[in-house]
């Protein structure tokens, strides 16, 4: 068997909003259309994709009314960093932030309207070996220097986060953020699938964790591990520089799901 080329047909209830899902953030373009029928090409090896209205008479009978369920569209790209922040940064729905698997792979997820899952990819070994050989060479290799901005803080009920080193702003692997709270605030109990490291620069901070309670005073590091519930208090003005991982997500007792870090992406 010798095959010439790969087409993805998928059997969604919004056509439009796939064509426009998969053309606005994947570079996907029409080339051919009808009612309730389009074919998407890119021109390189990216697989075809036809999306085909529910109900078409074009698909037996028995298939008319499946929609596209269960299944991934997976795309192996370069720099998997750099598409995650472009869609990030153009509100595509990614519902799975960047992550990296033990066995090397590096991925992220988004969903489309139709509820069809499209995962970039990236090799840890492929990314490491199209690295140059002269780091002197490449531009991105040079230091970054990030200055903290207001466009990067978020405020809470209980404490106010300024995102420093991110994905979005230079950073491939780590994310680092200042916490300040007030006196007497408390944050929600939470926890975070990465590990954190939490340096106290002003003030203290009492953290409860693992049926323990800290007090971490100004100077002092803590590590709190990931997935582990924790609640933290400021018994009085507190300043803390954090840092994890670029891809930790929260979790919230008795609710489902998790959230990301805005600041910290």
């Amino acid at each position: 068997m010798n095959v010439s080329s790969s087409t993805l047909s998928l059997t969604v209830a919004d056509v439009d909003a796939s064509r426009a899902f998969l053309c606005t953030h994947l570079g996907y373009e029409v080339a051919m259309a009808d009612d309730g029928f389009v074919s998407l090409t890119r021109g390189d090896a990216a697989v075809d994709v036809i999306l085909l209205g529910g109900g078409t008479d074009v698909l037996p009978p028995e298939q008319r009314d499946q929609r596209a369920a269960g299944l991934i569209l997976a795309l192996t790209v370069t720099d998997l960093a750099a598409e995650e922040a472009r869609l990030r940064a153009a509100g595509a729905p990614i519902t799975m932030p960047l992550r990296e698997e033990p066995w090397g792979e590096r991925l992220f997820q988004m969903t489309d309207p139709n509820g069809v899952v499209v995962q970039l990819v990236e090799w840890a070994a492929a990314a490491d070996a199209a690295g140059p050989a002269d780091p002197a060479d490449d531009e991105s290799a040079a230091a970054i220097v990030i200055t903290p901005s207001a466009d990067h803080v978020t405020v809470s009920p209980n404490a106010t986060m300024a995102g420093l080193a991110a994905p979005s702003r230079g950073s491939a692997e780590l994310s680092s953020w200042t916490v300040t709270m007030d006196a007497g605030a408390t944050g929600p109990e939470h926890s975070i699938s990465r590990e954190q490291v939490w340096t106290v620069t002003a003030g203290a901070l009492e953290v409860t964790c693992g049926g323990r309670t800290e007090k971490v005073a100004a100077g002092q590091t803590l590590i709190l591990p990931a997935d582990r519930v924790r609640r933290i208090h400021a018994p009085e003005q507190a300043e803390a520089h954090v840092s994890m991982r670029s891809d930790g997500v929260a979790s919230v007792p008795g609710t489902e799901g998790t959230r990301e870090l805005p600041w910290a992406r």
